[in-house]
């Protein structure tokens, strides 16, 4: 519903540029929900899916292979065997609590989860948040499910000031296995509950296992007096998935190149995935993409050879309260375009050569760019970039929108940031 003043009943503007994210982001509150959000965006618009064990007699010309919380998928326009690939890539997980196999828990009259940190998360930033609960389910004939309970069914609960009278003087430390315990009920815990619980929600038989994600169900909201901001949970990194499927779903294929996207899992937690960047899915569709084109191993290895990825992962944009944690020249700003991320110790894949090609893909897309390099004595993370280049021999630039609170349940950044990135990999895409 939109109001007098040009606002919806969601707090967005009528010409609010974050709409389509938001709803990617609220339908994704797992990867393997991610990587499904991105197929049905990629179907809804001609995409025809390719099965990874199949036989690719014939490739679509817009296709794509779906793999749990993985996706990979490409245009092209009958571009020759050896054409390079223009690769957009991204990672579908977010750090987070994961349910645990055995989760029936509880003390003192309480019912809690089990649970267990994925990744590198703001440990008290899960505090005292709404949480629901989404994920995959198997099944014991080997079939999955996937299920997303968007309501408050979770919370961990902080101790009170009363009874920690220093936690503001002295900081609040959390024990990761003793104080992440959500509650989920009264009572004693009882054996399988959960088990028969989310077999219900999910409408299927008692699963023999899981990968199960609690997260805070508030929806994302643009946020400010001047409605500048963006809020949510995950746009470390499904941020990026949306700017990557949005640019490759509004290019036009390329008729010297194959326009391609991928999205990884398990990025948080090192990428060593049978579907993570470190792993073989890439590297294998890519080759099989060559093979289904009337191509041979070596149109391959020449089409690596010649081809270029953009790595896309958000950066740290500069914190107003701590702004001495940023190098002075080289400190990201909300909404002044993606930032090149650069690091001379390969934690970015970034070259000058590939710099100057993302510079040249915002210029043409009329996007600004900024750059990102961290402090000597601030160590940075790192991508599916490095990963990327150096298993497939790519050239390879990482970029990211800037935001802040980054691995938080909730996190921030600017709300023309994100159609800027999808606009500079379009035209990247496109070729420049």
């Amino acid at each position: 519903m939109i109001t007098s003043d040009g606002a919806t009943s969601d707090g967005a503007t009528s010409d609010d540029p974050t709409s389509d994210l938001r709803a990617f982001l609220d339908a994704s509150p797992s990867p393997f929900h991610a990587a499904a959000t991105a197929a049905a965006r990629l179907r809804a618009t001609g995409f025809v899916e390719v099965e990874r064990a199949a036989d690719w007699p014939t490739l679509p010309a817009d296709g794509f292979v779906l793999d749990g919380g993985s996706l990979v998928a490409w245009r092209h326009a009958g571009a020759a065997p050896a054409a390079p690939f223009r690769i957009a890539g991204a990672h579908t997980d977010s750090p987070c609590l994961r349910v645990k196999p055995r989760p029936d828990d509880g003390a003192v009259g309480w019912q809690q989860l089990n649970v267990e940190v994925y990744g590198g998360i703001l440990n008290n930033s899960w505090l005292d948040r709404d949480l629901g609960i989404a994920g995959r389910l198997t099944l014991a004939d080997g079939t999955s499910v996937l299920v997303d309970v968007a309501e408050p069914v979770a919370r961990v609960p902080q101790l009170a000031v009363h009874l920690d009278r220093g936690v503001n003087d002295g900081g609040l430390k959390l024990d990761p296995q003793q104080h992440l315990r959500p509650v989920w009920g009264v009572g004693s815990p009882v054996r399988g509950g959960f088990a028969r619980w989310i077999a219900e929600r999910g409408r299927c038989d008692v699963p023999s296992f899981w990968e199960l994600c609690l997260y805070d169900v508030q929806p994302a909201a643009v946020l400010g007096a001047d409605r500048s901001l963006l809020a949510s949970g995950r746009l470390d990194n499904q941020l990026s998935c949306w700017a990557a499927i949005e640019a490759l779903t509004r290019a036009v294929a390329p008729a010297d190149a194959i326009a391609m996207v991928v999205l990884n899992d398990h990025e948080e937690v090192g990428s060593a995935s049978t579907t993570g960047a470190a792993g073989p899915l890439l590297e294998q569709v890519i080759e099989r993409h060559v093979l289904a084109r009337g191509g041979a191993r070596d149109d391959a290895l020449r089409a690596l050879a010649s081809s270029a990825c953009v790595s896309a992962d958000n950066a740290h944009a500069v914190h107003p309260n701590y702004t001495e944690r940023h190098d002075p020249d080289h400190r990201p700003m909300v909404n002044a375009g993606p930032a090149i991320k650069i690091n001379s110790n390969q934690r970015y894949a970034t070259s000058s050569e590939t710099a100057a090609m993302f510079q040249r893909a915002c210029e043409a897309a009329g996007v600004p760019h900024q750059v990102f390099v961290s402090r000597n004595n601030m160590p940075c993370g790192s991508t599916i970039g490095p990963l990327t280049a150096t298993r497939l021999g790519i050239a390879t630039v990482d970029v990211g929108v800037p935001q802040l609170s980054m691995h938080s349940a909730r996190e921030l950044c600017g709300v023309a940031d994100p159609p800027a990135l999808a606009a500079a990999l379009a035209a990247f895409f496109a070729g420049v």
